[in-house]
Formats: structure tokens, C-alpha cells, sequence
């Protein structure tokens, strides 16, 4: 893959977007210093109805959903055959490698009795039957399988000739576990939903097709941030479109949308539930809003001549991943019902919205920084061909 990459290294590092990120993620380590020396109730609102909140909801379960770009790919790449869309492996990749990262710390940090989190791998103290240990240890081996899958690009921007040539030898024994990987925790994920019962509100529980469920959102959520981080780059970075590719990825997930949607409100149907969906609660209202953010990429990627629109990829991408997280929110926070009499409110604290918004800023800061150093971006010859004797463009720096 020598050549094919390319490391932005005539940009800045410092920049007012990275120093904003960077005051952002200063914040949120601040109050994380807070959370470790008072305790969770210094911090956040939990409490014995909502065990669980903001944290957990949005940077476990939402943003390990966000981080499935490398594991979509992969499927396409690596499974199906595709070579075309090789190019968008190494930003996946790297997408996921933060994602995963930073959703594993965060459930780390959501922990109450933190100091016992290596009981979870120790065979003696393992509860076998939990669905939480499952996903424990599967987000923990799939970071790991990641940062090889990722070390290639290290060992070319150092020119460790021989480590690169040994990593792309057995490359297809990692790309293969890290295949099955997140299959099996997005699926507990779903799983977890079904531990949950009755808790959950009839709308987000199903006949057992919760894993299903999660795998399908998985997908398309991965398509989506693809599409969302090409758009990114191209505009941040001054780059040449890649709708070309991207229009693909459109395709796959207007597909897998329809999947999901029959077989969710079939589910519904045979549950005798659709009528809930009009009973005038808020919870109903929030699952006529997202099953609106599913119909609009739907709509939108239905039509060819949309497809090859970039901005138009970019509207279906953000409405797939505003709808992908709302269903997770719904499922595990808004459509959660802690006991019969509802004594218990759970609002996130100002603290919780500014961890989490610390912790999107290190991600985004950090693929920042490492695209700059590392060859992540596939080459842009455009922009060669666009820019004689070697001259970079006179443009502002934006990212």
C-alpha cells in the first residue's frame, strides 16, 4: 500500500478549530480528575433507578455504533471483495481505533468500583452469564486487533520495510477477528436490551430480534460516518471530492435501511404494538422522530441522481447517524422505565453533556493530528495535477 497514502504534512498542527478541541477535551480531563476523587455522585446525576446515563448510553453504545466505519468496511473490503472503496480503510480505521478506544475508557470511567475492573479477566471472578462481560471483553480485544490492523501506516511513515512486510503477511488473520469482533458485541448490545425486559419501553423491545437490530444500525451507522468523515476531510482539507466512491456506500445503506424498517415494524405488528406509536406520550413522539431520520436517507439515497450529489450523501449520512443514535438513546435511556410508580428522574448534569463533548473533541483532535503525521489519506492526485512545480494552494487552513 506503499505510495497510495499520504501524511498532510505541509498543514498546521495548531489551529483555532484544534485549539478549541483541545480546551474542550482540558475540561472534560478536569472534571474526569473530580469524578476519580469524589465519586460519580460529584459529577452526574445518577442514581438507583437510573444506574446508568449520558456516559454510558452515548459513549458506549452510541459511539461504539459511530466507530463501525473499519468494521463496514471490512465486511465490504475484505468480505464482499470490494477493492474500490480500499482507499477509505486507513481513515476508517483510524475513526475506529478512536472510537472504540475512547468508548472503552468511558465505560471505565462509568464505573463505580473502578479499581475492580480486571476482575472481568480473571477466569475465577467472570460471570459467564452476563451480557455485559461479553461485550467487556470483546470492545477490549477489538481495540487491540484495531491498533495492528492500524500499525501498517506507522510502519510506512517510518519505513520499517521489514515490520510492514510481516504485518501485511498475517494482516488477514487480524482483518478476520476483527470481522467477528464487533458482530458479536453490537449483537450483545442488543441482547442486553432483551436481559432488560419489561424495563424497556414496548416501542424498542422486540421477539428476541434486539441483536439483529443492533448488528443492522452497526452497519449502516459505520457507512454513514464514513461518508460524514470523507466530507469532512474533503472540505476541511481542501481535497477532491470522493462522491465517486462514496455513492456506493449510499447504495448499501439505502438497502440495509429498508431491511431494518420492514423487519422492525414487522416486529411491531406482530407484537400488537403499532399503537402505540399514536398514544400521544413523549416516548411515542420520540419514535416518530426517529423513524423520520430513518426515512429520510431512505428517501434521499433512493434516487440515483441524489446519490452522486455529495451534499446530498452528506444530509443522508447525518440523518442516518442523528437516527442511529436517537433509536440507541430511546432504547436504553428515554425508553427505559426503572419500576412500576416512576420514582425516579434522571437528567444528565451539566458535567456528564461537558465530559462527553470533551471526549468527541479528543477523537476529532486526534484523527486531526494523526492524518497530519501519518499516511492515513489516500493520495490526491487532483490536487497534484491541479498545483504544478510542487506549490501548495494559497488556501486558508480550516482544519
Amino acid at each position: 500500500m506503499s505510495g497510495h497514502h499520504q501524511p498532510l504534512s505541509n498543514r498546521k498542527l495548531i489551529t483555532l478549530p484544534s485549539l478549541i478541541l483541545a480546551v474542550l477535551a482540558f475540561i472534560a480531563l478536569v472534571l474526569l480528575a473530580k469524578r476519580f476523587a469524589f465519586g460519580l455522585g460529584s459529577v452526574t446525576n445518577l442514581n438507583d433507578g437510573y444506574p446508568w446515563g449520558l456516559w454510558v448510553v452515548y459513549d458506549v453504545v452510541v459511539g461504539t455504533g459511530f466507530a463501525c466505519g473499519g468494521y463496514a468496511l471490512a465486511l465490504v473490503v475484505y468480505i464482499a471483495n470490494k477493492g474500490k472503496y480500499h482507499p477509505l480503510v486507513r481513515p476508517a480505521l483510524l475513526a475506529s481505533l478512536f472510537g472504540y478506544t475512547l468508548g472503552g475508557i468511558s465505560a471505565f470511567i462509568d464505573m463505580g468500583r473502578y479499581w475492580n475492573f480486571y476482575n472481568m479477566f480473571l477466569p475465577d471472578q467472570m460471570n459467564l452469564n452476563s451480557v455485559m462481560l461479553e461485550v467487556g471483553l470483546c470492545v477490549t480485544a477489538y481495540c487491540t486487533v484495531l491498533f495492528i490492523e492500524f500499525m501498517p501506516a506507522v510502519a510506512e511513515h517510518y519505513k520499517m520495510q521489514k515490520l510492514k512486510a510481516i504485518l501485511e503477511k498475517v494482516l488477514f488473520v487480524f482483518i478476520a477477528i476483527g470481522v467477528l469482533l464487533p458482530t458479536m458485541h453490537q449483537s450483545s448490545l442488543g441482547s442486553l436490551l432483551i436481559a432488560m425486559g419489561y424495563k424497556v419501553d414496548p416501542l424498542w423491545q422486540s421477539l428476541q430480534l434486539q441483536p439483529l437490530f443492533a448488528i443492522l444500525t452497526a452497519i449502516t451507522l459505520g457507512f454513514s460516518i464514513v461518508i460524514f468523515e470523507a466530507s469532512f476531510v474533503t472540505v476541511g482539507f481542501k481535497r477532491s471530492s470522493e462522491t465517486h466512491i462514496l455513492k456506493g456506500l449510499g447504495k448499501m445503506i439505502q438497502v440495509m435501511l429498508s431491511v431494518y424498517l420492514v423487519i422492525r415494524f414487522g416486529d411491531l405488528a406482530m407484537r400488537g404494538v403499532l399503537p402505540n406509536i399514536f398514544d400521544g406520550s413523549f416516548r411515542s413522539f420520540m419514535f416518530m422522530v426517529e423513524t423520520v431520520l430513518f426515512v429520510v436517507p431512505l428517501v434521499i439515497l433512493s434516487s440515483p441522481q441524489r446519490r452522486n450529489r455529495g451534499s446530498m450523501l452528506l444530509i443522508a449520512a447525518v440523518s442516518m447517524l442523528f437516527a442511529g443514535a436517537l433509536y440507541r438513546f430511546n432504547a436504553f435511556l428515554i425508553g427505559w422505565t426503572p419500576d412500576a410508580s416512576n420514582s425516579f428522574v434522571y437528567f444528565p448534569s451539566t458535567e456528564e453533556f461537558l465530559v462527553s463533548i470533551g471526549i468527541i473533541a479528543m477523537e476529532i483532535l486526534g484523527y486531526l493530528i494523526i492524518v497530519k503525521w501519518l499516511p492515513i489519506l489516500p493520495v490526491d492526485h487532483a490536487a497534484d495535477h491541479a498545483e504544478p512545480h510542487g506549490k501548495p494552494a494559497s488556501q486558508p487552513e480550516q482544519a
